[in-house]
């Protein structure tokens, strides 16, 4: 009889540490729901649900409306705490008492020791089995576990859904107290993109060279058409007021297929010509009228957005635009060329006789043509820029900073960095070394 005792006390022992194992493992089941759909990604979950998979439906319910979610687990959460440390400071407190006791201490010690021990067994893994590891879990695949939990979620916070409710409204009332708004901004920032990306490409996911143009691209779209345009002193024009033989050597000479014309002044320009159209004109003996081979070409203000740009090239008889600044005068033009450079880089043939826009030194400093655009600039070195600035270059940047126009070897020191201008091409900045001040970290 006494040892049927036994086993039935063994029996009994075993079924209350089951229930209370299977309490912490419930208790896990709501801390990795928890964190997998606040952390699923809102895009991928949209995707999984078009492709069928099921719980992404459901997935994205939830995560549309966290505020009765995060009330269901709480709820669930708080009731395991309770319900885990009555019972097993209950039932196997007596038990570690009852050891402690058998190995010869006293009543009023072995109690609150035994006590003690329980919780302190209890807490330690309610920690690592129901919060650490599943928590663990659900950051490696969050999508993936917000599907396969969330028709198990979306059922407990309708049975709960009355003290689910109460929950909510309170919290929001708290939230209007404190003056803040209840729902949270679901905005992307491009610091976000960007770290996504530089991620991508640690893992493999994407190559140098993909990141780079995923970067430009993201570039482009915060940039202004005279980020992107050919300024006017560099820009060949034809003076249609000009001798033929003039004109022609210009025809000759120059290394693009198209060429703007102006009236006596490039802040009279007409439009463009096609060279080869014009050169087959002088080689077939034709009369030379560069009047009647002149196409009109889009006018744009300097203040155009680069995107726009795009939408203005496709349309245009010819793709070039001219720009014009508020009191009319041209400032430059723009081609698909130069939307592309913004993108993939300058190639080859179009940098030929030129320097690249920046060479990395040995000792961490970079050599920077003023004509770079200063936002791609910042990528290089890794500095922020203001969103809204006056200046679209490298000089640009640098005549900012210093405020008046620099002799070689001035410098000036600003987001961490030391500006040397080391040449100039006339008033121009043409080359500017940039080097980091000791002690100031990267910060972007």
């Amino acid at each position: 009889m006494e040892w049927r005792g036994r086993k039935t006390s063994a029996a009994i022992a075993l079924t209350e540490l089951l229930f209370v194992l299977a309490l912490i493992l419930l208790n896990g089941l709501f801390a990795l729901s928890e964190l997998a759909v606040v952390s699923a990604r809102h895009p991928r979950l949209k995707a999984m649900a078009a492709s069928g998979r099921t719980g992404a439906n459901s997935a994205l319910a939830l995560a549309s409306n966290p505020g009765r979610f995060l009330s269901a687990v709480q709820i669930g959460i708080t009731l395991i705490g309770i319900i885990n440390g009555a019972y097993s400071g209950e039932k196997f407190g007596e038990y570690a008492s009852a050891y402690l006791v058998g190995l010869g201490l006293s009543d009023a010690l072995a109690g609150p020791l035994g006590y003690g021990i329980v919780i302190l067994i209890i807490t330690y893994l309610s920690v690592i089995i129901g919060e650490l590891v599943p928590k663990n879990f659900a950051l490696r695949n969050a999508e993936g576990i917000a599907c396969s939990v969330a028709p198990v979620m979306t059922a407990f916070s309708k049975i709960a859904s009355p003290a689910v409710s109460l929950l909510d409204t309170s919290t929001k009332l708290v939230f209007r107290l404190l003056g803040q708004a209840t729902e949270s901004e679901s905005r992307v920032t491009d610091e976000e993109i960007k770290t996504i990306i530089a991620e991508a490409e640690t893992a493999g996911i994407l190559e140098s060279g993909e990141r780079e143009m995923i970067a430009g691209v993201m570039r482009l779209a915060d940039r202004a058409v005279v980020g992107l345009m050919t300024p006017r002193t560099d820009v060949d024009w034809i003076d249609i007021t000009a001798p033929e033989e003039l004109i022609k050597d210009r025809l000759i000479s120059t290394p693009h297929s198209r060429l703007p014309v102006g009236n006596g002044s490039a802040d009279e320009m007409l439009g463009v010509v096609q060279t080869r159209e014009l050169l087959a004109t002088i080689l077939a003996g034709k009369p030379f009228e560069v009047r009647s081979h002149v196409r009109k070409a889009p006018i744009i203000p300097e203040t155009t957005d680069a995107l726009d740009v795009l939408a203005i090239l496709r349309d245009a008889s010819v793709p070039m635009a001219l720009i014009h600044d508020e009191y009319g005068h041209f400032e430059g033009l723009v081609t698909p060329s130069d939307v592309l450079q913004a993108i993939a880089g300058v190639f080859r043939s179009d940098s030929e006789g030129t320097d690249p826009y920046s060479v990395e030194r040995d000792d961490g400093s970079w050599l920077l043509s003023g004509a770079m655009p200063v936002d791609e600039m910042a990528d290089k070195i890794g500095i922020v820029l203001p969103e809204k600035r006056a200046y679209e270059t490298v000089a640009g940047f640098v005549l900012m900073q210093i405020q008046h126009i620099p002799k070689t070897g001035e410098y000036v020191e600003a987001n961490g960095w030391r500006f040397e201008v080391v040449d100039m091409d006339g008033r121009r900045i043409d080359k500017i070394l940039a080097s980091r001040i000791k002690g100031v970290r990267r910060v972007a």
